[in-house]
This record gives structure tokens, sequence and C-alpha cells, in this order.
């Protein structure tokens, strides 16, 4: 397996990275229920393939990675599941500082993060004011997160704007609405990874990912390790990113 690894990374080129991955980390339910075990456990498992994750961004110099951790529609599971993830980030946020900091990584934070318990806002601020000068990696993590909800919000906060006279309608551009968004200090994502074998995009960075690459794999979140990591960086560097033009005019 090690040489397995060794050999998928030594294929990539590091000139051709994705600036900015995004991940839709999927299937910790179905890996617990095919475990037998509870899906609260299969969140808990899924702690290891973000840190290790995290790590082989870092090592590989993607300047960003955004982990789409927990949903607006999330908050309407069933309650003991929602308790265990509020906990699991609180401990996490806690326990892996120490990697952040050792790997130089800038902890980020999106979504409606006032809908989060006291406890984890304060956790999640405390970590992100703790690594604000690391410089390798910028790590976000979208939790409360929806893009719609994110959409809305940068309409009615420019739609303010407008009525007072601060721009004007002309002025409204790509520029103005990037501005408004969560994601105002981040790249257009390059790459999107999804696991658990399911192609969607669940509402995930929509306005952001016009014109990422999508990756599907079957492999559920807890089962995610480096060399999946490195399989769907290999399959992004082997395609034709056009952005409207045709191959003639990209050569």
């Amino acid at each position: 397996m090690q040489n397995d690894k060794m050999d998928l990374i030594d294929k990539i080129d590091l000139t051709n990275l994705p600036k900015h991955l995004a991940i839709i980390m999927d299937g910790n339910g179905r890996w617990a229920k095919n475990q037998g075990l509870p899906r609260t456990l299969g969140h808990e498992s899924g702690k290891k393939s973000v840190k290790v994750t995290i790590k082989a961004c870092a090592k590989l110099g993607i300047k960003c990675l955004t982990l789409y951790a927990f949903s607006t529609e999330n908050w309407n599971r069933p309650k003991v599941e929602v308790d265990t993830l509020m906990k699991i980030l609180i401990k996490t946020l806690k326990k892996e500082l120490k990697t952040l900091q050792e790997n130089k990584i800038q902890l980020n934070a999106i979504g409606n993060l006032e809908q989060l318990p006291k406890s984890a806002q304060e956790q999640l601020l405390e970590v992100i004011e703790k690594t604000k000068e690391n410089s390798t990696t910028t790590l976000t993590l979208a939790l409360s997160y929806g893009s719609r909800e994110e959409i809305v919000n940068a309409v009615k906060k420019i739609s303010n704007k407008v009525k007072n006279n601060i721009i004007s309608i002309d002025d409204i551009n790509d520029s103005i609405i990037n501005e408004h968004l969560y994601t105002r200090n981040l790249p257009d994502v390059d790459l999107v990874i999804r696991t658990s074998g399911e192609h969607r995009i669940s509402n995930f960075l929509l306005w952001q990912i016009a014109y990422a690459e999508l990756y599907f794999t079957d492999v559920l979140w807890p089962d995610f390790k480096e060399q999946d990591l490195y399989e769907a960086i290999l399959s992004y560097q082997k395609r034709e990113r056009r952005f409207g033009k045709t191959s003639e005019q990209i050569k």
C-alpha cells in the first residue's frame, strides 16, 4: 500500500495542482451501517480521513481546501446526530490545532456560523485566530452552509447598497457578487471531489464551481485515503480545461 501511494504521488505534476480543492465528504452514515454501527460512529471515523486529507494537501502545496462539513439542511437530522456532530467539531478543533500549526495551515470557516452552538463558535474562532498567520494552505470548513442561502444573502446586501446609492445597478458584475459571498477571499474552485458514489452537488458552492472539474468516487468518506486523493488529482490533471474556448484556442 505504501509503494502504491508513492507511485501515485510521483505521477502528480506539482505545477498543475488545483489552486482550490473542495470536497463533499459523504458516506459516514452508510459506512457505519455497513459495519453494523450507529451513524454517530461513522462521523467519528470520518475524522481520520479529514486529517489525512488536510496533511496530504499541505504536503502537495494545494493552497485552498474547502470541506463541506455541515449543511443548512443537516439541521433537520435527528437531534442526537446533530449534537454528536457539534461535539465532534469542538473536540476535533481542540485536538488538531497542533496539526494545523505544524503544517502551517490557516483555518477559515464559511456559512451561517451564528446558528452553531455558542461553544462551537468560540472554539472555531479561537483556532481561526491562532492560525491566522499560517500560509501553506487555507483550510475552510463549510459549517451550517447552504449555497442558495449564501447567494440570497449576497443579493440582499447588493440590493441594499443600490437602494442607498452606494453602488449603481450598472456596477454589478461577477466581481461585485464575489465580494458579497462567504468565499470573497478565496479563488474559484478548480476541483470538486464527492465521495460515496452520489453524483450531485447538494447545494455546495454553486457560484464558485462554475468551471470546476467534478470527480465522483464510490469510496465512502471514512475509507478515503491519501491514494484516493492522489487519484482524483491525477484525473484532474488529465482533463482539458477550456473555460468556454476551443481546444485550439487554449493551445
